[in-house]
């Protein structure tokens, strides 16, 4: 059974979250991500030993950085999801599509309302990192 999740997240899938890099991460907000979102396996149970341990070390390092370049850090987390928590994962992708969409809303004011409501952008995974890519206005 397939699993629903927003049609705007864009899944990047890695054979462990220790293979993603504070770079990646930081470039999805480059190329136009609203927010990212890293799933790994949870902590003691990496096929690669530490790799969601390192994972979750470049993320909190990346969001740092966002911080200082005035990008609200709660737009990128990691979670711990095991591979074979499907629906787990799809929640978690609902959930932090809403979380991308409350954090917009309080930064725009009225005049500066979002043109495509209901949209964000975001990264994960467990053996997948989704990056929501943003839509394209004007290029049909």
């Amino acid at each position: 059974m397939r699993q629903q999740y927003p049609t705007n997240i864009h899944i990047v899938r890695l054979p462990c979250t220790g293979k993603v890099d504070v770079n990646m991460l930081l470039g999805a907000f480059v190329e136009g991500a609203d927010g990212v979102m890293v799933a790994g396996c949870e902590v003691g149970s990496c096929h690669f030993l530490e790799g969601n341990v390192r994972a979750k070390k470049r993320v909190e390092y990346a969001r740092k950085k966002l911080e200082e370049v005035g990008i609200d850090p709660q737009k990128l987390e990691m979670y711990h999801i095991a591979a074979s928590e499907g629906p787990l994962f799809a929640q978690t992708a609902r959930d932090f599509t809403e979380r991308i969409i409350q954090l917009q809303g309080k930064k725009q004011g009225p005049e500066q309302e979002n043109p495509n409501p209901g949209t964000s952008k975001a990264s994960y995974g467990p053996h997948e990192t989704p990056i929501q890519k943003p839509t394209q206005q004007g290029h049909e």
